[in-house]
C-alpha cells in the first residue's frame, strides 16, 4: 500500500547530457536565484518535444521554488507573531538540501519530484 504523501517512483530518462546538465543547474539555481532560472528555462523550452526531461525538471523546480516563496511570505507575516522566525532556518535548510538532492537525481537522468511542492504550474 503506497503512502499518500510519498512521491511517485523516479523513472529514469534517456535525456541528452546537455539536458541533464541544464536540469542540474536549474535545480541548483533555486538556492540562489529562486524561481527565475526555472521559469526562464521552462518558458523557452515548453514547446520543444525533444526537451521533455528538461521541461519536466524545470517545471518541477519552478513549482518547488514558488512553494518556497509562499513559505517565506507566510513566515514573514507569522514573524509578527514571533512564530515566523522559527520557519526561516527550516525553509533555508530545506531548500538547500532538497535542491541538492534534485540536482543529483537530475544529473543521473532520473525524474525527481520534490516531496513538499505544490503543483501550481502544470
Amino acid at each position: 500500500m503506497s503512502d499518500a504523501f510519498s512521491p511517485p517512483p523516479a523513472p529514469t530518462s534517456d535525456a541528452p547530457s546537455e539536458d541533464r546538465t541544464l536540469a542540474l543547474v536549474t535545480h541548483l539555481s533555486g538556492i540562489f536565484l529562486g524561481f527565475i532560472l526555472p521559469l526562464i528555462l521552462w518558458l523557452v523550452n515548453k514547446d520543444k518535444g525533444d526537451k521533455a526531461f528538461l521541461i519536466d525538471q524545470a517545471k518541477e523546480a519552478l513549482n518547488f521554488q514558488l512553494t518556497i516563496l509562499m513559505g517565506w511570505i507566510a513566515a514573514f507575516f507569522l514573524s509578527f507573531l514571533l512564530i515566523g522566525f522559527l520557519l526561516y532556518p527550516v525553509l533555508m535548510i530545506g531548500n538547500i538540501v532538497l535542491c541538492i538532492l534534485a540536482a543529483i537525481k537530475a544529473n543521473e537522468g532520473q525524474y525527481y519530484r520534490y516531496p513538499f511542492a505544490l503543483r501550481l504550474v502544470k
